[in-house]
């Protein structure tokens, strides 16, 4: 095991490169369906899929507006021009003996998108991101000494997405490929459904007690977040304790075995000449118009960094901002960022929706079957309104909030209904009155610390009033009357 000592002697070096698939209907360059979870093998294949004799390739034109947006995503724009290239290697999944991909001129050049981590801003550099179409699957059988392949995947529409070498801890490849996920989900370029490995990563890391870069390993096919995370600190381990012992870093790929929670090795890192690329002679070069993508940056919806600085505009705390950016990418349906965004004017409201959408949303994304959606617009600015006029308390906001959205019906009337309930608040001072007077006799060390000048056991003291009352007492009237009966 290195020491600490030991570690901060080495600098960590990490690039990421990203394949994010295309939410399009259909593959790349074969008409046949582009949604292979649930079909049974080889069943969405073509002549195309299987590389047969004479079969000529078809550019697919959604997967070119997808790429667009994609470069918008990433805080830049498409090439005007763009052409595939044949990427050959020869492995059972690929029956053509070629990936069909793009080499020296990309549909996206140089890009930057911004992360925050431990509350620092840092920019990570986009170098380019292509498309090209996935290999199959090739599937081995535990005791068997033969391999299956399934050729649903060939051909699906992928974009890569290659970052600089501009991350250094774990924490940074985390907080960017994330940012990558909620990127290409605002910009719906893609499901980016990470247990279907919509979206892999495959993660670069070296590390060297000098500026120089180290001899880096590359571990792929990465579907979570945190197993990016655990790649990268046990590659770092990894290769430091090699190099202490005097070893020579190999570059090589590797895999990630989960249940093991450690990288092994693959195989030895191609280079691009090993690739032999050269021009695809069946698929004519890509030319953009100035028009086509003006068009289509009108499309593009405000990206999240644009949404952090509006609700943090707000005043609502960093971290229910980040929830509310992560529920919109998780599900973006019920369109939460939209509702806020329409009563942004009023920004105390405003606040008040974000930080009430918290608590609406978690059942939601913990697979409540129960919650549904209902118009906001019916709902939620009714029930602000009693919490302004002193008739309903902030906590059973939320079980009002929670008894209408999981029983689906929106009220006609909010008021009949938290009054039927028994949600509205007393405001009857006497009524109040009789339940503080027993609250400081059940209660005389706490009424004596108050007295004393202890502040904070007003907050015990009110929290027994609104217990006593079911929550039914205007907490606000509680505080007053206790003050006015201890005589402060």
């Amino acid at each position: 095991m290195i020491s600490q000592e030991t570690r901060q002697q080495y600098r960590v070096t990490i690039g990421i490169e990203c394949h994010v698939q295309l939410k399009t209907k259909t593959k790349l360059f074969a008409a046949v369906g582009n949604d292979a979870r649930e079909a049974a093998p080889n069943t969405l294949v073509s002549h195309i899929c299987f590389g047969l004799p004479g079969a000529l390739p078809v550019l697919n034109e959604e997967a070119l507006h997808l790429a667009t947006r994609a470069a918008f995503a990433l805080g830049t724009e498409p090439e005007r021009f763009s052409k595939f290239d044949r990427k050959h290697y020869f492995y059972p999944d690929l029956p053509k003996g070629y990936q069909i991909s793009q080499y020296d001129e990309p549909i996206i050049g140089k890009g930057e998108i911004t992360i925050e981590v431990d509350g620092k801003l840092m920019a990570v550099g986009i170098t380019r991101a292509h498309l090209e179409e996935d290999a199959g699957k090739s599937t081995h059988k535990a005791g068997s000494d033969y391999s299956l392949v399934d050729l649903n995947r060939a051909g699906t529409p992928l974009l890569e997405i290659v970052s600089e070498p501009d991350m250094h801890s774990s924490a940074e490849a985390k907080a960017y490929a994330r940012e990558l996920y909620l990127r290409m989900r605002y910009a719906d370029v893609s499901d980016a459904n990470l247990y279907y490995g919509n979206m892999r990563f495959d993660v670069n890391v070296s590390v060297s007690k000098t500026d120089d870069l180290g001899t880096r390993s590359e571990t792929k096919n990465l579907n979570s977040f945190r197993s990016v995370v655990k790649a990268v600190d046990y590659e770092v381990t990894r290769q430091i304790e090699s190099l202490e012992k005097g070893e020579r870093i190999i570059q090589e790929t590797r895999g990630w075995d989960d249940a093991k929670q450690k990288t092994f090795s693959q195989r030895s890192k191609e280079n691009a000449d090993d690739y032999r690329y050269m021009p695809d002679p069946d698929i004519p070069p890509i030319v953009l118009t100035d028009e086509y993508v003006a068009k289509i940056g009108k499309e593009m919806p405000i990206m999240p960094s644009e949404w952090r600085q509006r609700l943090s505009g707000l005043g609502v705390d960093q971290k229910t901002v980040e929830l509310i950016i992560d529920y919109q990418a998780d599900l973006p349906e019920y369109q939460y960022l939209e509702f806020i965004e329409q009563n942004l004017s009023d920004k105390d409201f405003a606040k008040w929706i974000t930080n009430t959408f918290v608590n609406i949303i978690e059942p939601l994304r913990s697979g409540s079957d129960k919650f549904v959606r209902l118009e906001w617009s019916d709902v939620l600015p009714a029930i602000y309104q009693l919490i302004q006029g002193g008739k309903l308390s902030s906590s059973r906001a939320k079980d009002i909030i929670n008894d209408i959205f999981t029983s689906g019906l929106a009220p006609k009337n909010i008021e009949e209904f938290a009054t039927d309930k028994g949600y509205i608040q007393v405001s009857d001072e006497g009524e109040i009155a009789k339940i503080v007077t027993q609250v400081l006799a059940d209660n005389p060390k706490a009424a004596e610390d108050v007295k004393n000048g202890e502040m904070k056991a007003i907050g015990f003291l009110v929290g027994q009033v609104m217990k006593e009352s079911k929550g039914k007492a205007n907490p606000s009237l509680a505080q007053d009357l206790i003050k006015k009966q201890l005589g402060l």
